[in-house]
């Protein structure tokens, strides 16, 4: 009777596999090991994952839901809301008054991210060298940010009176205002430029501390370097601070546009998207057509409109940002 050949471990072939299986982790204790610290991370994620579905996930999927739905007041009580379609979106566009709110809505936020950026950043270079009270004044500069927005809105709104306002009053004392003082809250011309204005106050804080904070993980033996071959202060700063600070900048771009975006509570304090609409927003229109003509169909809608506009931004900003990052690696 033939002897069966089999494997044994001075087989060529078979150690060849049981070294490739140690090598690639799949020996059956290591799979186990591995299945068990799989098990272990995704039940630390579990909370953060179950407070995201519930307090993230449910509100969008329910605000896009009830964009074509006939949602209305009665649907609260009785739970009924016939679905709709896109009957909500196209009273939407179709409104003579749309292409109005992008305007107000595009120069609102361009000229606030503009603007707050600007300022963060002299800001942060400023406080980036070293001299006395640096740190009291700075911390002075943080309250915009931390005073309650309506707070904020409603001192602006008096410090703007056309008759009594502080900032009329001071463009009269420099002749740089009119005689009857600049109509900041009654004008269509002046309402818009007005609620930027009170934003860009409330942003440059947010700007200056994220910018400031990117300015500090910058090397200083790569500024010591430059000044020790003779490079000037603006050279330095378009090839040095700026590559390197891009990632903040990054971040300091796209949360600032989510924000602005998406302001309210200064418009409807200030100027309360008037006069004739002339600083009415996407966000304050979403809000008006949800709780002031109670139409929360088309109120979800623009509110999509509006998370679908922020999306766009991050995404186009990003990949435009990569790929400017890769240009400047190739050089």
């Amino acid at each position: 009777m033939p002897r069966t050949a089999w494997p044994t471990s001075s087989d060529p072939s078979a150690a060849a596999g049981r070294a490739a299986d140690n090598e690639r982790g799949r020996t059956p204790r290591n799979r186990a090991s591995r299945a068990r610290e799989r098990a272990v991370q995704w039940l630390f994620l579990a909370p953060a994952l179950l407070y995201m579905a519930l307090f993230f996930g449910y509100p969008m999927v329910k605000n896009v839901v009830m964009s074509f739905q006939n949602y209305s007041i009665s649907s609260l009580y009785t739970g009924s809301a016939p679905f709709a379609g896109l009957v909500n979106y196209r009273a939407i566009f179709s409104s003579g008054l749309f292409g109005k709110f992008v305007v107000n809505t595009a120069i609102f936020t361009l000229a606030s991210l503009a603007v707050q950026f600007a300022l963060g950043l002299a800001l942060a270079l400023f406080f980036s060298r070293r001299f006395p009270l640096a740190g009291p004044i700075r911390a002075l500069l943080l309250l915009p940010w931390l005073v309650p927005m309506v707070a904020s809105a409603t001192v602006w709104r008096w410090m703007l009176g056309q008759d009594d306002g502080v900032v009329n009053r001071i463009l009269e004392a420099v002749h740089l205002g009119p005689a009857g003082g600049v109509p900041w809250l009654s004008s269509t011309g002046a309402a818009l430029a007005a609620v930027t204005i009170v934003n860009i106050w409330v942003g440059v804080p947010f700007n200056m501390v994220i910018l400031y904070s990117g300015l500090r993980e910058i090397p200083v033996d790569v500024y010591e370097a430059a000044a020790i071959d003779g490079v000037g202060p603006l050279t330095r700063l378009r090839y040095i601070t700026w590559p390197l600070l891009r990632p903040v900048t990054t971040v300091v771009l796209v949360l600032g546009f989510i924000y602005t975006v998406k302001v309210i509570d200064i418009i409807l304090v200030v100027t309360g998207g008037g006069p004739a609409y002339a600083s009415q927003t996407l966000a304050v229109e979403s809000y008006q057509l949800s709780f002031k003509t109670f139409l929360f169909g088309q109120g979800a809608a623009m509110g999509n409109i509006l998370i679908l506009v922020s999306l766009l931004f991050a995404l186009v900003y990003l990949r435009f940002n990569r790929s400017l990052a890769s240009s400047d690696g190739d050089l």
